[in-house]
């Protein structure tokens, strides 16, 4: 999806249009190859070369470690059930799964192929999705995506309305309890935390460097560089192995690859048997078939627009409020 339609999405959105619109517009279920701007890059992860030894995870915590959110306690009870984030904070040392405080895990898995049993290492963290559908169902603006591909949440504009893991296909962002503007607004009636994933290490990007996780591989498994650049190694790498390619095509696009020289079909097989699929561990399945079905997409179209309207009342009512004082 175009940067400009996207805009015109979040547009409807805010009418209330959005839940008249076609469902396949923004499910991902049969979404059109998107043509990456020229300044988008991508990561191609090399799942053969890849032998799981955590130095990217770590790298990733190191990097990020700056944007650790801190919950006020008590974390304040949401009176809608449904919304009510998860608190992590006492759990920020997990990182066999991804949560708010880690934004990339090893996914493993074991499995017979051509005769000989291997172990797969997968390194998940967000695709940054070329035309990511939480950046357009996202009734705050809070979601963004540059130029470079990097979707991200803005933390002082982020209410934890929760859409973000519901619109992605692979229920990448998280959520954490406790911080962000709500606290500020009304606690009990709106939000109820932030979200949080993988930033693609934009603040490294824009200053010319490359993802940590990227850099601190030992087998240099992973490969870094341009959209059309990566898109072409992962091509050559696959051919020379009779392998297959991931997220190339997967959602219209996205920024990072996999490049495998076993069926990712009987990889998620694996995954799905060994237990390796779950909350925090996503899917390898196709984008929309992570969708439970097309009803729960139509509720989030219809609350999109409605909690944005919500939002400007209460925003409205403050700044009322602020000029009377």
């Amino acid at each position: 999806m175009k940067p400009g339609r996207r805009r015109a999405l979040r547009f409807l959105a805010g009418g209330g249009l959005l839940a008249a619109a076609p469902l396949s517009a923004v499910a991902g279920t049969s979404a059109a190859r998107v043509t990456p701007p020229e300044e988008a890059r991508a990561v191609v992860v090399d799942v053969d070369a890849c032998d799981g030894c955590g130095a990217c995870v770590a790298a990733c915590r190191t990097t990020r470690s700056v944007h650790t959110p801190v919950p006020r306690q008590p974390v304040p009870r949401s009176l809608w059930s449904w919304g009510q984030a998860g608190d992590w904070s006492s759990r920020r040392d997990v990182v066999w799964r991804l949560t708010p405080y880690n934004w990339l895990y090893i996914q493993k898995c074991s499995l017979v192929w051509q005769g000989r049993r291997r172990a797969v290492y997968l390194p998940r963290r967000c695709f940054h999705c070329l035309n990511p559908q939480c950046v357009s169902l996202c009734p705050t603006g809070a979601l963004r995506q540059e130029r470079s591909g990097a979707v991200h949440a803005s933390p002082n504009i982020c209410l934890g309305a929760g859409r973000c893991p519901r619109a992605c296909p692979w229920y990448f962002p998280k959520m954490q309890a406790g911080v962000g503007p709500y606290l500020h607004l009304a606690p009990r009636l709106l939000g109820s935390g932030m979200s949080f994933k993988c930033d693609f290490c934009r603040e490294r990007l824009r200053d010319g460097g490359i993802p940590a996780c990227v850099e601190a591989c030992p087998r240099k498994a992973q490969h870094f560089g341009p959209w059309g650049e990566m898109a072409r190694l992962a091509d050559r790498l696959a051919a020379e192995r009779g392998g297959e390619v991931f997220g190339k095509q997967e959602n219209g696009g996205t920024c990072l690859f996999y490049v495998s020289s076993v069926p990712f079909r009987h990889i998620e097989a694996a995954l799905l048997s060994q237990k390796g699929v779950g909350p925090g561990m996503p899917s390898l399945r196709p984008a929309g078939v992570s969708m439970e079905d097309e009803n729960s997409l139509t509720r989030l179209l219809i609350g999109a627009p409605l909690f944005g309207a919500g939002l400007a009342a209460l925003r409205l009512w403050r700044d009322r409020r602020r000029e009377r004082a």
